[in-house]
This record gives C-alpha cells, sequence and structure tokens, in this order.
C-alpha cells in the first residue's frame, strides 16, 4: 500500500506539493485554513481529506507531513507534528532562525522521526551529478567554488536579498563540501530601500583550505544562475537560466612542473545527467524514507547549518 502524505499549506507552494503527491498516488490529504481555498481544492479533489487545521490532520493515520505555509508560521506547526511522532518535511526556510531549527532537529530525535527541509536544488538533478562527481574524485581536491544567483526583481519589502536568495547556494555549499565554514565575510549595497540589501557577497572559507563565494543581487541586468567547481584535476560548471542546462566539465588547471606553473589546457566535456524534475525527486525521497530510514539530503542538519551562515553573514553585512 502505497505511503499517504499530508500537506499543510494549499498556497502557490502548496499547491505543487499537492498536485505532485497527487501524481505520485501518496496524497492523503490537506490542511489549509482559507474556507475558500478549501472548497476549490474539494472541488478539484472530491475523494481528499480536507482539514482546516494539523490538530484535525494528525489524528488520521498518515505517514508524514509537508509543511507549505507562511515561513513565520513554520516552527509551530513542525514542533507540533514532531511531537506526534510524524514524519515532517518543512519547506524552506525550516524557521526564521537556526535555534529554533536546533530545537525541531532535537524534537525529531528525541521522537525518532525525520525531519527533512524543502531545499529543493539538492534534488536538482545536475547538482546530485555534481556531487557523484567530486565523491568520485573527477576534479580531485575541491579548492574554489561560487555561485552567482543574479536577476532583475523580484524585490522584497521585507527581507533583503541574502535571505531572499542565498539560502539555496548556502545549502549547495553545505551538500558538496560537508563541512561548516570557519570564516564567513559578507558585504552588499542597500540602494531601493534602506537597511533592505539589493545586492551581497558572502565570502566562506572552509577547513582543508576550500574557499567560495556567493554573489546573489535582484538589481542586475539579467538572470543568470551558475554554479563553477574548481579542483586540482578539472573544473565544473553549471548554468540552470541557461536553455540547455548543460554541465561542463573542463579539463583545466595549472601543473608545477620542474617548480614552474604550467596551464593545464585540455578538452571539454559535457556531463549528461538524467532530466528528473527537483520537486518529484524530493517528494519521492521524502515518501521513500517514511520507513524510518534516515535522511541524508536535506536533513535536520544541512536546515540548521544553512541557517547558522545566514545568520553570521547577518551579523557583518555592511552597505
Amino acid at each position: 500500500m502505497k505511503s499517504k502524505v499530508c500537506v499543510v499549506g494549499a498556497g502557490r507552494w502548496g499547491k505543487n506539493h499537492i498536485k505532485t503527491l497527487e501524481g505520485m498516488n501518496c496524497l492523503g490529504g490537506v490542511v489549509e485554513t482559507h474556507p475558500k481555498v478549501r472548497a476549490e481544492l474539494a472541488s478539484v479533489y472530491p475523494d481528499l481529506k480536507i482539514f482546516s487545521s494539523p490538530e484535525e490532520a494528525v489524528k488520521e493515520p498518515f505517514d508524514g507531513f509537508t509543511v507549505a505555509t507562511p515561513a513565520e508560521t513554520h516552527f509551530e506547526i513542525a514542533l507540533f507534528l514532531l511531537e506526534n511522532k510524524k514524519h515532517v518535511l518543512v519547506e524552506k526556510p525550516i524557521t526564521l532562525n537556526a535555534a529554533d531549527a536546533r530545537t525541531l532537529k532535537e524534537t525529531a530525535e528525541k521522537n525518532g522521526v525525520n525531519l527533512m527541509v524543502g531545499h529543493v536544488l539538492l534534488f536538482h538533478p545536475a547538482i546530485r551529478k555534481i556531487r557523484e562527481l567530486i565523491d568520485e574524485g573527477k576534479i580531485g581536491k575541491t579548492q574554489y567554488l561560487y555561485s552567482n544567483r543574479l536577476n532583475l526583481g523580484t524585490v522584497r519589502t521585507q527581507e533583503n536579498i541574502l535571505w531572499s536568495f542565498a539560502p539555496h547556494d548556502i545549502a549547495i555549499f553545505q551538500y558538496l563540501i560537508q563541512d561548516m565554514p570557519n570564516e564567513i565575510i559578507c558585504r552588499g549595497g542597500a540602494f531601493l530601500q534602506p537597511h533592505i540589501h539589493d545586492t551581497t557577497m558572502t565570502i566562506l572559507r572552509y577547513p582543508h583550505n576550500i574557499v567560495g563565494h556567493i554573489f546573489v543581487s535582484w538589481l542586475h541586468p539579467f538572470k543568470e544562475q551558475r554554479l563553477v567547481i574548481i579542483g586540482s584535476k578539472g573544473m565544473l560548471s553549471f548554468e540552470d537560466s541557461t536553455q540547455d542546462k548543460y554541465l561542463h566539465f573542463y579539463e583545466k588547471g595549472i601543473d608545477w612542473v620542474k617548480g614552474e606553473p604550467v596551464k593545464r589546457d585540455g578538452p571539454n566535456e559535457i556531463i549528461p545527467y538524467q532530466g528528473d524534475m527537483p520537486l518529484t525527486a524530493e517528494l519521492a525521497y521524502f515518501v521513500n524514507h517514511l520507513d524510518g530510514t534516515p535522511i541524508e539530503i536535506a536533513d535536520a542538519e544541512n536546515a540548521v547549518s544553512t541557517l547558522e551562515i545566514l545568520e553570521k553573514a547577518s551579523l557583518n553585512i555592511s552597505a
């Protein structure tokens, strides 16, 4: 029998959870506080169990819950579900601060259930392939990586660009490097609204002499979503904003020959990867771990470390 998942929140992104889980034949129910939205859901899914609160839904024998409500409600809802021994996937940001995220992590561990965060780009097939190539030693020792996430708009009025765009890239860095940075430097500029940064550059220094930077901006002439990883044996580049979305491997670098640096300029290679939809892969992964098998991708530790880095970056940001 297929596992059944209840979605808490039927807003813009929650509807994507609902549609995807329905396609997987794993949708068990929906929690939605707005009567009008509940009526719309009932007309589209006449056999679906629909609830007005998590307190109602938790009484049903659902195997797990996803939480896709406004970020400020994540902590309270997820804590309630975890305390009722339910496996939970919470959309990003899992909470609004690292302390609350640690509380959720500890609650999940105490109750023997899985907690997962919706860092959906960790399930992008190109990102998964990059991790696989790094683990295989394709690029040798990782030395340096950078991510650009740039566009014109959508400008937020309640959160700055760091908190809006950078969580994606920080989560990816944590997934690829599997370590915490020992130094974080963040600088940026606020041009459209006082004290709300429109652009930031974050430099992360990791153990083993690995350095990364994250450049994010919503005040930029064109869209760019580029990730580059430099290694001792080669380099990888992926740009998600292009039409072809190729993953490139460059057999390039610097070799030392008789004490002199010599450029190695080998061939380029396009690395194939599967074309799975990231959200489908993410929810399938969650469903496959509803038996209690430990979560290893986008787990609670990834959620906590991402928020810890964001908080530390926010402390030294300056216009």
